[in-house]
């Protein structure tokens, strides 16, 4: 089982999101392997609809941005969008990736023994989005290794109750006035914050109800900014590693991420 907690898993878990996107064409199998060989423990992906009503990693509802298609993924069946090139885009020599299913991802986690953070993107079919996924993790045997996640609180609301036994993750971009009690009342596990919003105190405070933490780190150009100026955000971000602040670091540079991690880790 994949532990939300650092305490349980004994370990500061590091994500990485859609992949080692730095490097590697966001949400493509290229960009989770080397994840994987960098030191992640997780995945963050995002998923949406086709036209056959099939769960593909994806994070924009078309296929524009990332693939040498266009249009609705909502509109495209699972051959047309499995053909789509998912590489060139970033970089030529990654000509030839693909849109991987949900299903083949989940595979990949149950191969490697990662987590899996997914993020629901689709906001005009939940409900077919929802059922969809029971199914499939029903069929994977990876449903302890998934959490699902999302802005919108009442979708993971909706999915828990639809999905015996489903963790659900909040993605936030604010501080609340009582944090914990926010998560706890939305029925939620765990909590993504962003690096810039987040206070050790607030971790504390999340972890005495039981929530775990999962912090967003920026691209490394934006670290550089910091640094360039005299500003340390490793060393404040490792601070809050090594207080216990902090279950999970989440980001696109997975080398960044798992460096912290090990020099800063209180295990």
């Amino acid at each position: 089982m994949f532990h939300l907690l650092a305490s349980k898993a004994e370990r500061i878990h590091v994500c990485a999101h859609r992949g080692n996107s730095i490097d590697r064409p966001e949400n493509t199998m290229a960009a989770f392997q080397r994840a994987v060989d960098l030191g992640c423990d997780s995945l963050e992906i995002d998923v949406v609809l086709n036209a056959d009503g099939e769960i593909v990693v994806l994070h924009d509802l078309t296929v524009d941005r990332t693939t040498n298609g266009s249009g609705f993924a909502e509109d495209l069946t699972t051959s047309e969008i499995t053909s789509l090139d998912a590489g060139s885009k970033f970089d030529p020599k990654f000509s030839g990736e693909r849109i991987p299913l949900l299903k083949r991802v989940l595979e990949f986690a149950c191969d490697h023994g990662i987590g899996i953070y997914c993020e629901t993107k689709e906001y005009y079919n939940t409900d077919k989005l929802i059922t969809r996924l029971r199914e499939i993790l029903e069929q994977s045997g990876a449903a302890d290794r998934v959490v699902a996640i999302s802005f919108d609180h009442l979708q993971l609301a909706a999915a828990k109750k639809a999905i015996p036994g489903l963790r659900t993750e909040g993605i936030t971009h604010s501080r609340h006035v009582d944090p914990a009690n926010f998560v706890v009342k939305s029925g939620l596990d765990a909590i993504a914050v962003e690096a810039d919003r987040f206070k050790r105190e607030d971790g504390k405070a999340y972890h005495d109800a039981g929530i775990a933490v999962r912090c967003h780190v920026p691209r490394p150009e934006i670290l550089a900014v910091f640094e360039n100026y005299g500003r340390f955000p490793r060393s404040i971000i490792g601070g809050w590693v090594s207080c216990g602040a902090l279950d999970t670091l989440s980001g696109d540079d997975v080398g960044y991420l798992a460096a912290i991690a090990e020099e800063f880790s209180p295990f």
